[in-house]
């Protein structure tokens, strides 16, 4: 998606809101052609840790290493963030912008379409078994009652795309990439889609299909999703972090884990979880030469 003529530098609102707007312009309608019984109401699900196990991100930075775009060393890196987020179930800040930024960088220069092909091949390989049921039964019950369903993540729109077409969901918003002429530039149109810009392209894609928030709910594991979950009549936490557990909790929130059997395990395995996804990444590229990104 090419942006329109703006400032170079634009403050943090303002690329939150153009984030959001850009995410909610290219969100997927999947059930376009059919009326929805329940037309004002629908559902904001956040991905990571909330819908899947983990960091989508990384399933998809580790297939791509696979196919050789980019570096052991950078993949080990991303292991250890995974491994972080997915064991201690808190995003970092840090983390989550070298992410996102890394991610950009090394699909720069490749086309949309190649990019849009490896992620439904990934999402087989590395995503689907990892997809929380009790999640998406919640997000079944209301497709079930005629409400639309969408996903909201600060992973590329590309990857949350595949994983809403694959679970049957409305649509998605996420983190949309520059593109030129079908291929990306490596730069981000706003900001990432991650905490105030979730916000602002739930409130974006609310105006456009005529949704009222007080009748929407909306799902995350973050305290970072404050603001969406704010947004909504109906907010519950998922596998969430202890900020948001305890503020939940005030509110008298919903709060749903799905973690239950593995929490106790998690504090023990931590050093060897860090280890395991390090050196396996390590093991697994040996062998692997870094193909140079295409002009």
């Amino acid at each position: 998606m090419t942006p329109p003529d703006r400032p170079r530098r634009l403050n943090l609102q303002q690329r939150s809101a153009l984030a959001g707007e850009a995410s909610a312009a290219s969100a997927d309608v999947e059930s376009a052609l059919t009326t929805p019984s329940d037309p004002t109401a629908a559902a904001f699900f956040d991905v990571d840790n909330t819908v899947m196990q983990g960091a989508s991100i990384f399933h998809l930075a580790r297939g791509l290493h696979r196919r050789e775009f980019f570096t052991t060393r950078e993949i080990a890196s991303a292991a250890w963030k995974q491994a972080y987020f997915r064991l201690v179930g808190v995003e970092d800040p840090e983390h989550v912008a070298e992410a996102r930024a890394s991610a950009l960088s090394f699909i720069a220069g490749h086309t949309t379409s190649e990019l849009q092909e490896l992620t439904e091949e990934i999402f087989d390989e590395g995503m689907a078994h990892r997809i929380w049921p009790g999640t998406r039964a919640l997000a079944q019950l209301h497709l079930d009652e005629g409400q639309r369903v969408w996903l909201v993540t600060a992973a590329p729109v590309e990857i949350a795309s595949t994983i809403a077409r694959r679970l049957g969901l409305t649509g998605a918003m996420g983190t949309v990439a520059e593109h030129v002429d079908g291929v990306y530039t490596g730069r981000l149109v706003g900001d990432m889609l991650h905490g105030p810009a979730k916000a602002e392209a739930v409130k974006a894609l609310a105006a456009r299909e005529g949704l009222e928030l007080a009748r929407c709910s909306a799902y995350s594991d973050s305290f970072n999703d404050l603001p969406m979950l704010s947004l909504v009549g109906d907010p519950c936490a998922i596998n969430p972090d202890a900020r948001l557990r305890a503020h939940a909790r005030a509110q008298g929130w919903r709060v749903r884990d799905y973690r239950t059997g593995r929490k106790a395990a998690r504090a023990g395995l931590m050093a060897a979880a860090v280890a395991g996804a390090v050196s396996g990444a390590v093991a697994a590229g040996t062998t692997v030469r870094a193909r140079n990104r295409r002009s």
